[in-house]
C-alpha cells in the first residue's frame, strides 16, 4: 500500500493568501489528506477550511505544527517576509514543504532555511512550476542534439508593468532565472545597473517593496551573467514597458537557430531554425514545440498552474520516498535567489559581483548616503 501523508496549510488572508493555488492542490494528490489549516484572518481560515475539508483551522501556524502530527505543510503566502520563520517552524517538526515562491527576503534568510532543512533532513520543493512542465525534456533534448547549434546566450525579461524593475525582477525574475538554471550552466559573476528615471539608484531611492520583499528600488534594471561553461545570460525589466503578448520569459540563441520559452505547465515554447535569428531576411518560420517534440500537436490540454502544482507535489512524494531532492529544490531556489541579489550587489560594488556572494543581506541596505 501507498503510504498516506498527512497536510497542513498555511496561508495568511491580506498577506499573500495562498499562493497560486497551494491551497488547492492537495485535492488532487490521492495520497495526501488535508488535516489541518493555519490562517490568522478568521474569514479566511473559514473558507479554506471549507475548501480543502480539513479538519480542524488554527490561527496560529506554530499552533497547529505543534498539535497536528503533519507530514507535509503547503507555506502558502505570496508575501515571502513570513517564509523564513515558517521553513525553520515547520522543518523542526519535522514537516516536508511545499514553498510558495520567490524563496525568502535575502541570501542570510536562505542559508538558515537551507541548514535547518539539512538539520532536520526535510526535502522542500518551491513552486517554480514550470520546471514539472511535460515541454521541459523536450528542450533539454533540442539543446543536447544540438538543433540550435552552440547555445551562444540566454535572454530573460520580467513581465515589464507596474512592477517593472526591483519588484519585477524578484516577483518574477525568480521564474526566469530558475529556468536559467535548469537549461544552463551556474553564474560565475554578474553585471548590472539599477536606475530610478534614468539615474543610478541611491539610498534616497530605497523603499519598503510590496509583497513583503523588504528594501526595494529601481524601475529600470538590466544584468549581465558570465556562465561556468562560458555562454552569457541576460535579463532586464523596465516598468510600463510590457508587451502585448508578453515579452516574459527566456529566450535562448544559438549559432543555429533561437528557442523562445514562456512559463508555466504548457508554456508557449517556439523554435526558430535560423542562423540569422531575422526571419524577416531568411524566410524561416517560428515552429511550435509540444511535449512530443517541434511541429508536433500538443496531446495534453493546459491545466494552468494548478497542473504544475500537482506535478511538483507528486515530485515532492517521490522525492521524499528515496530520499533524492525535488526536480524544483530549496537549493535552486537559493541559487536563483542569489542572481536576483546579485544584481543589487553589483550596483552597489560598482563592478561585477562574483559567486557565490560574500554578501548575504540586502545591498539597498547598505548604499552610501
Amino acid at each position: 500500500m501507498r503510504r498516506q501523508y498527512r497536510v497542513g496549510i498555511i496561508g495568511h488572508t491580506g498577506r499573500g493568501n495562498y499562493g497560486h493555488g497551494l491551497d488547492r492542490v492537495w485535492l488532487d494528490v490521492p495520497q495526501c489528506q488535508v488535516v489541518a489549516v493555519a490562517d490568522p484572518n478568521k474569514d479566511g481560515l473559514a473558507r479554506t477550511v471549507r475548501l480543502t475539508g480539513a479538519q480542524r483551522g488554527y490561527a496560529d501556524y506554530r499552533q497547529m505544527l505543534e498539535q497536528e502530527q503533519l507530514d507535509l505543510v503547503a507555506i502558502a503566502p505570496r508575501w515571502i517576509d513570513q517564509h523564513c520563520e515558517m521553513v525553520l517552524a515547520a522543518a523542526e517538526h519535522g514537516c516536508h514543504i511545499y514553498l510558495e515562491k520567490p524563496l525568502c527576503r535575502t541570501l542570510e534568510e536562505a542559508d538558515r532555511m537551507i541548514d535547518a532543512c539539512q538539520r532536520h533532513h526535510v526535502k522542500v520543493a518551491v513552486a517554480h512550476q514550470t520546471r514539472y512542465s511535460p515541454k521541459l525534456p523536450v528542450i533539454r533534448q533540442l539543446l543536447r542534439s544540438g538543433a540550435l547549434g552552440q547555445v551562444l546566450e540566454f535572454r530573460g525579461r520580467g513581465k515589464e508593468d507596474h512592477r517593472g524593475g526591483g519588484e519585477d525582477l524578484w516577483v518574477l525574475g525568480t521564474h526566469v532565472f530558475d529556468l536559467m538554471l535548469a537549461l544552463g550552466a551556474r553564474p560565475q559573476w554578474c553585471m548590472a545597473q539599477v536606475l530610478q528615471q534614468g539615474r543610478p539608484v541611491t539610498r534616497a531611492d530605497v523603499r519598503s517593496g510590496n509583497e513583503g520583499i523588504g528594501p526595494l528600488a529601481g524601475d529600470n534594471i538590466a544584468a549581465m551573467y558570465a556562465l561556468a561553461d562560458g555562454n552569457t545570460a541576460y535579463f532586464a525589466s523596465r516598468r510600463r514597458a510590457r508587451g502585448n503578448p508578453s515579452r516574459f520569459g527566456l529566450t535562448i540563441y544559438g549559432t543555429a537557430g533561437v528557442l523562445e520559452i514562456h512559463t508555466g505547465y504548457l508554456p508557449p515554447v517556439k523554435f526558430l531554425p535560423d542562423s540569422s535569428w531575422t526571419p524577416g531576411r531568411s524566410g524561416k518560420r517560428w515552429l511550435d514545440v509540444s511535449s512530443q517534440g517541434v511541429g508536433k500537436p500538443e496531446p495534453l490540454s493546459d491545466g494552468g498552474l494548478h497542473a504544475g502544482n500537482v506535478l511538483a507535489v507528486k515530485d515532492l512524494i517521490r522525492a521524499i520516498e528515496t530520499d533524492t531532492q525535488p526536480q524544483s529544490s530549496i537549493y535552486d531556489a537559493r541559487a536563483a535567489t542569489e542572481m536576483i541579489v546579485a544584481v543589487f550587489e553589483s550596483h552597489r560594488l560598482g563592478q561585477p559581483a562574483t559567486f557565490p556572494l560574500q554578501n548575504r543581506q540586502n545591498p539597498l541596505t547598505m548604499l552610501p548616503k
